[in-house]
């Protein structure tokens, strides 16, 4: 039996940008709110059954990830803590191999959160994101919302620009337009804030709420953590976990705040199943038309990465590709050169942190 709690509870799901959601959410009802949030991003039912005996009386809300690997996941979310607000950030290619390989398989999964949620509540979704059409709403009878960048939504972000410390934009809250900072980079940041932002003024925060608690959410570790070193070299350490879609993102964010030499370390990602060469091939094909001077890969399947790149124009002299971690870091130490930049993604399985971990100790040294 589902519990069912008298108070907003959000849960969300996608391909990508749940912790990031959620943080920021949390970051904001905090503000005048206890509020209790799920951990990090343990995310799986059985946390979620965890989550279920600490929530008490004192909490005014409650902002959940509910994270799928397999087919099922969600609804058994949804039976242990019933949500009445949902998010869902997109439908991407995260854990694709376990649906059959299949976009609408993915959709049709995380579709269980629209169809097990309360149906007269409130559900947000990405305007922008072409799978999100995909999302069974069918027979939802509650209030669904909408952000974006391009198309027409309730939350529209408009002049959007990168800062020293982040990004900023404008979008429209009870028909005023607002600025919004927030302390992380890369344009696929801006639709968490989004999420955020329509959930707190559902919530009947005030603007210069919802704008604190955005300019002071925590950035959790290595997700475009950007370490700025001397002779103006930077790091972004983006190891955490990848897929195509969160890799395109990360790679933007190095076409933008690289001004110097610009070096992509790419990793292999993993659950691809039979996607994994399309998917890999496409992050090579996106990154050739970017602002990037170096690809450097490492893992078996990270090699097609440097085949889509040199396929789509990419200099095949520019291009390495790695199966020994320890040669790899080796080679990328002679790069620690002046207004270089250097961006690292990988799954988090695939332990590309080391290298991270190694260049700093080097640079430190």
């Amino acid at each position: 039996m589902a519990l069912i709690l008298r108070k907003p509870v959000i849960a969300i799901t996608g391909s990508a940008g749940k912790t990031t959601t959620k943080e920021m959410i949390a970051s904001i009802l905090k503000q005048r709110w206890n509020i209790y949030k799920s951990s990090g991003n343990a995310n799986a039912p059985r946390h979620t059954a965890g989550y279920a005996k600490k929530i008490n009386a004192h909490h005014r809300a409650v902002v959940l990830e509910y994270g799928m690997s397999h087919h099922g996941q969600i609804r058994l979310h949804c039976r242990i803590i019933q949500p009445n607000i949902g998010i869902v950030t997109n439908v991407g290619t995260a854990h694709i191999g376990n649906f059959g390989g299949t976009i609408i398989g993915v959709a049709n999964t995380k579709s269980d959160l629209i169809r097990n949620m309360k149906q007269t509540g409130l559900l947000i979704l990405n305007a922008d994101d072409r799978h999100s059409k995909l999302l069974d709403t069918k027979n939802f009878k509650g209030k669904i919302i909408k952000i974006s960048k391009k198309n027409p939504s309730n939350y529209k972000a408009e002049n959007i620009q990168y800062t020293l410390k982040g990004m900023k934009f404008q979008t429209k809250i009870n028909g005023q337009q607002h600025e919004i900072n927030i302390p992380v980079y890369g344009e696929h940041n801006i639709y968490n804030a989004l999420f955020a932002i329509a959930v707190a003024d559902h919530l009947g925060f005030k603007t210069n709420e919802i704008k604190r608690g955005l300019l002071t959410y925590r950035k959790l570790g290595r997700r475009l953590t950007i370490y700025r070193l001397k002779n103006k070299v930077k790091i972004i350490d983006d190891t955490f976990s990848a897929n195509p879609n969160a890799t395109q993102a990360a790679i933007d964010v190095l076409s933008n705040i690289g001004k110097g030499t610009n070096i992509a370390v790419l990793g292999t990602m993993l659950e691809m199943g039979k996607f994994s060469q399309k998917g890999h091939k496409s992050v090579g094909k996106y990154l050739a038309s970017r602002n990037v001077n170096y690809l450097y890969t490492y893992g078996a399947s990270a090699k097609l990465i440097a085949q889509g790149a040199s396929e789509n124009g990419f200099s095949k002299n520019k291009i390495k590709s790695y199966y020994n971690q320890a040669q790899l870091t080796k080679d990328l130490v002679k790069h620690l050169k002046p207004n270089t930049t250097f961006l690292f993604k990988a799954s988090h399985g695939i332990g590309l942190n080391k290298t991270v971990k190694a260049l700093l100790y080097h640079k430190s040294h």
